[in-house]
């Protein structure tokens, strides 16, 4: 047979005006012989240009091959007769036993075209009982995309075509997805991560901490929370840090203050961790500016710390938000927001939550091997060892209870491996290897940032706190009720009973009647297990009973053991600050209770919602702890303006001595010093250092010969004399005295007197 007897077959017109209507109705619907796409017309002449074969007229199944190369003949000499300019893309053969074979000639697989498959009927039907109407297909190239209701042309074994079936509901389907290019695969992306839930829990924790911290940021260069004592010595601690690594990171621990003294910076907490922030910015307004940021990022970060851990123990995302907000925004740590350094303590529960991560271990689940992660883990003791830097009066509670974790953990770990578990349940060594890394790290960070304290200790008996100390500071019972004057909801109603507390800052420990309602009901509901709950419930007792010090039967058994023989305790001389623990255990037990309590709202909804989300009135009713919480963490914190740097001391040499002396002033001094970082003998910390106590008691007659000699032997050049701040001090009336013929020289500066020391 030759390829022009392939092509081409003898058909009535009739047969190929019914067959190219019934496409064309087919596809519209039984619309007409309209098409959807391309144009088809009936054919009005039909040459033929074959000779039938004579095997066709004896054999039934040649007889109905031949029918259908005949109906297809027709429609390809119809089409050619219409689209002079359009070639033939394929001609299919069905046989009634289901054969296909592959059609010859060549085929153009770029451009639509309608053709017959044949006449499909039951099997063994023949050309003449089958309807021929039926098989009549329209159907797009191989290789794109066919619009809707247009079938698709797909190769089948043997080299041929052959049309899918046409779903007639296509048409109204949605359009399929266009494949997004490389800037909106890009922005999809950044899409997917912001509605993460650690993106959302960030970003909430950030605003949730701009607006519980307020005013904080409104004049974040001119004003400071609390006080304008402790915060502005910390905001020097951060200056300096960043500073001296930047110039001279050897002469990390000699602090410009307190000159002549060494080991000056290791007086009080250093706040080292914050260095990277101190590297940006130099002068007051630029220590000042950052101290506001690292004090709204500390409670942000206490937040996502708390709730990384509790849904790492295994609870919901509604309690661990009320967890997160507990811990974060208590009303007993409002009276602590002039210390920087105990609001610093978001390191704890996320190096906790990385650590439990990196073990594969939570408390609903316990151990699950299959998910141990050594990053994780090696990353938990790296933020621990980051909390640690911040200071040893947060981080040596930390430290000792991070050992203690690890001591049970092991021994557990090995009891159970022993004697509980039937299959061997292995750590790995790359976990093993980071947790010893890890330990090496934290440990050997905690040493070195130990050392300069010892020897100040040393250097200092008078650093050294007593048991009298513990006693001023230690909070009774009653303070765990009290709030402190800075809590918004409770501070004026407080007034009373926090005139009875020996020491009110540090003394009134509520960390909400909300937290301890819902602690309370997680005792009896909650999602953790019954032997869970009285494990924290102990917990929460052992650790609110260290908070009370020598309160609690004289400490006896409690703080003065840990106080008299665990290294470094003995620094510690305010107990209630380990209230921070028993407020992360209580936010734990409540978070239990409102993870049950949303677990059971999803579950009554299952059987009334479709999707079983909680309606509207439930889902208010799983936030209301949370609401309870956050109103109890409102603060009436003051902000008081942080006073101007005198021009003097943007100008002159040290070392030098500014009068008046004191505890307040110092710390003014050394922040006005960050412009220069000149030596000065001004200083302020948690205790006074002899040599300081010894200048200001002989410097109480100057300008006279005794204390300019003095000052003279201690290396001192320069005298600044603050105007307002000498009013009602010994130094009231210096700027009348004579200072000719003790070989001095006094300048009149405006705001300050200048006097200069320095011979010849």
């Amino acid at each position: 047979m030759t390829t022009d007897q392939s092509n081409a077959t003898d058909v009535p017109a009739d047969a190929a005006r019914a067959a190219s209507g019934t496409a064309n109705g087919t596809t519209n619907g039984g619309s007409g012989p309209t098409t959807n796409g391309s144009a088809t017309h009936e054919p009005t002449d039909v040459a033929s240009t074959s000779t039938p074969t004579p095997a066709a007229t004896t054999d039934p199944a040649s007889s109905t091959e031949s029918a259908a190369k005949t109906d297809t003949a027709a429609k390809t000499e119809a089409a050619s007769k219409t689209e002079p300019t359009a070639e033939s893309e394929a001609a299919a053969k069905t046989e009634p036993s289901g054969k296909t074979e592959p059609t010859t000639g060549p085929a153009d697989s770029t451009k639509p075209t309608v053709i017959d498959l044949g006449t499909v009927g039951p099997a063994g039907a023949t050309a003449a009982t089958a309807s021929p109407r039926t098989g009549w297909r329209r159907f797009w190239p191989i290789g794109r995309t066919a619009p809707a209701g247009v079938a698709r042309a797909v190769t089948v074994e043997g080299g041929g075509t052959e049309a899918e079936p046409v779903d007639k509901w296509s048409a109204f389907g949605p359009a399929p997805e266009s494949v997004p290019g490389p800037v909106g695969r890009v922005g999809r992306a950044i899409g997917r991560m912001l509605v993460h839930e650690w993106s959302l829990a960030t970003l909430v924790g950030l605003a949730l901490a701009v607006a519980m911290t307020w005013p904080t940021l409104r004049y974040p260069q001119h004003t400071i929370p609390q006080d304008i004592w402790d915060p502005t010595l910390q905001a020097w601690q951060m200056s300096w840090s960043g500073h001296i690594l930047l110039t001279n990171p050897a002469l990390l621990w000699q602090s410009n203050a307190f000159y002549p003294e060494s080991w000056s910076f290791a007086f009080s907490d250093t706040l080292l961790g914050y260095a990277p922030a101190g590297m940006i910015g130099d002068g007051p307004m630029a220590a000042v500016l950052r101290y506001n940021i690292i004090f709204v990022l500390a409670h942000a970060l206490a937040a996502i710390g708390a709730y990384a851990l509790v849904r790492q123990l295994g609870g919901g995302k509604i309690g661990a938000a009320v967890a997160a907000v507990a811990y974060a925004y208590p009303p007993w740590l409002l009276s602590q927001s002039g210390h920087l350094h105990v609001l610093s303590n978001g390191g704890i529960p996320l190096a906790l939550a990385m650590l439990a991560r990196g073990h594969g271990w939570s408390l609903r689940h316990g151990f699950r091997p299959e998910r141990t992660h050594a990053g994780w883990a090696l990353a938990g003791w790296l933020v621990a060892a980051w909390q640690l830097s911040l200071g040893f009066g947060i981080g040596l509670p930390f430290a000792y209870f991070l050992a203690l974790i690890m001591l049970v953990a092991v021994v557990t770990w090995f009891v159970r491996r022993t004697w509980v578990w039937k299959e061997r349940r292995p750590l790995g060594i790359r976990l093993l290897l980071a947790d010893i890394w890890g330990a090496v790290i934290f440990a050997g960070i905690g040493a070195l940032l130990a050392i300069p304290y010892f020897k100040v200790a040393e250097l200092h008996p008078n650093a050294k706190r007593t048991v009298g100390d513990l006693a001023l500071y230690s909070p009774p019972p009653s303070g765990f009720v009290v709030a402190p004057k800075e809590s918004l909801l409770w501070g004026g109603v407080h007034d009373a009973a926090r005139a009875g507390l020996p020491w009110a800052p540090e003394n009134t420990l509520l960390p909400g009647f909300a937290l301890y309602a819902l602690a309370l009901a997680g005792l009896f509901f909650s999602v953790w297990t019954v032997r869970q709950r009285l494990l924290l419930l102990a917990s929460v007792l052992a650790t609110g009973i260290l908070a009370m010090g020598t309160e609690f039967f004289g400490g006896r058994f409690t703080y003065l053991p840990l106080f008299e023989n665990l290294p470094g305790w003995d620094g510690l001389r305010t107990p209630g600050r380990l209230m921070i623990w028993t407020t992360l255990l209580l936010g734990v037990l409540a978070a239990g209770a409102v993870s049950a309590f949303a677990k059971r709202a999803r579950d009554i909804s299952a059987a009334e919602r479709i999707p079983p989300r909680p309606g509207p009135w439930l889902r208010l009713a799983t936030l209301l702890p949370l609401a309870l919480v956050l109103v109890e963490g409102l603060n009436s914190t003051p902000t008081p303006i942080v006073p101007a740097q005198p021009a003097a001391l943007r100008t002159v040499d040290g070392p030098l001595l500014v009068l008046p002396s004191d505890q307040g002033t110092d710390q003014h001094v050394m922040l006005w010093s960050t412009s220069r970082f000149q030596d000065v003998v001004n200083g302020g910390s948690g205790f006074t250092p002899d040599s300081l106590a010894e200048v200001r008691e002989l410097t109480q007659s100057f300008p006279d010969q005794p204390s300019v000699d003095y000052l003279r032997g201690l290396g001192v050049k320069t005298v600044v004399l603050l105007k307002d701040r000498a009013v009602g001090t010994p130094w009231e009336q210096v700027a009348d005295r004579p200072v000719e013929q003790f070989g001095i020289q006094r300048e009149d500066r405006g705001d300050t007197i200048v006097f200069q020391l320095a011979q010849g």
